[in-house]
């Protein structure tokens, strides 16, 4: 059947479009797991690419066709090649990729080690023009305690939880829970998805005798990612929600390593 092609037809209008392409579309993919070698997960994948000012528009399920070819399996080590298939494909000098997922490690409880599933946020972002440039982040929970009010106060300190993200550029391939441990260590204390009574305990005593403000989060994760030759560039930033403010407390750092050092 000979249908005409519309999207190639030409466009008179002489403005090129730096983005345009497929968004929020919900895939099952395989990531790499350290532990498990592999997990299965979902995610939400925008996918776009420039379009010359000369065409009238893209291909949108050149994308999805793309995507299909790379369902078994989608990490930071072939995301380039996905680019470049993207590339070539829709005949175009840029693309664009933005995957966001969910991503489960098991966490045991500090003194009871009971056992259970804690959700992280993760994201990989990849641009690619003359070269690659791959962005993977990960938002991770925290909990804070407030060291103003611990010394202000003859008892009891307000404590809250915290929202941390953390994107990286880096040399060479890493684990995504090598990088959730870093979060995680710079922190009043862990959140955990299951605590008996003795790990609440625990958790609340070491929360108090461990107070940060959000400035100290960030600086502290900065510290660690400073000292890592594998990270090139790093932005964080911490959110408190704040239990006793009608407002959250906030702090951000952007640094290139390469710049700075």
């Amino acid at each position: 059947m000979n249908l005409k092609d519309i999207q190639s037809q030409k466009d008179h209008r002489k403005i090129e479009i730096n983005k345009v392409g497929v968004k929020s579309i919900r895939y099952p993919i395989i990531v790499l797991d350290k532990k498990n070698k592999t997990q299965h997960t979902v995610a939400t994948i925008n996918m776009y690419v420039n379009l010359p000012h000369h065409f009238k528009g893209t291909h949108m399920s050149r994308f999805i066709e793309i995507l299909n070819t790379y369902r078994q399996g989608i990490s930071i080590e072939n995301l380039s090649q996905i680019l470049i298939k993207m590339k070539e494909k829709l005949h175009s000098e840029s693309a664009h990729m933005e995957i966001e997922f969910p991503y489960f490690i098991e966490k045991q409880a500090p003194v009871t080690k009971a056992k259970s599933l804690m959700e992280y946020t993760c994201h990989i972002w990849g641009t690619h023009n003359r070269k690659a440039d791959l962005i993977v982040g990960v938002e991770v929970p925290l909990t804070t305690l407030c060291p103003c009010s611990k010394e202000i106060s003859n008892y009891g300190a307000h404590n809250q939880r915290s929202r941390v993200m953390v994107n990286v550029r880096f040399r060479k391939f890493f684990w995504i829970e090598d990088l959730i441990e870093i979060v995680e260590t710079c922190a009043s204390s862990e959140v955990y998805p299951l605590l008996k009574r003795p790990d609440e305990k625990y958790v609340t005593e070491k929360a108090f005798d461990n107070p940060m403000f959000v400035e100290d989060v960030v600086r502290s994760i900065g510290e660690k990612l400073d000292s890592d030759g594998n990270i090139t560039w790093y932005s964080v930033e911490s959110e408190n929600l704040e239990s006793i403010h009608n407002h959250s407390a906030y702090a951000f750092i952007e640094k290139d390593v390469r710049k700075d050092s």
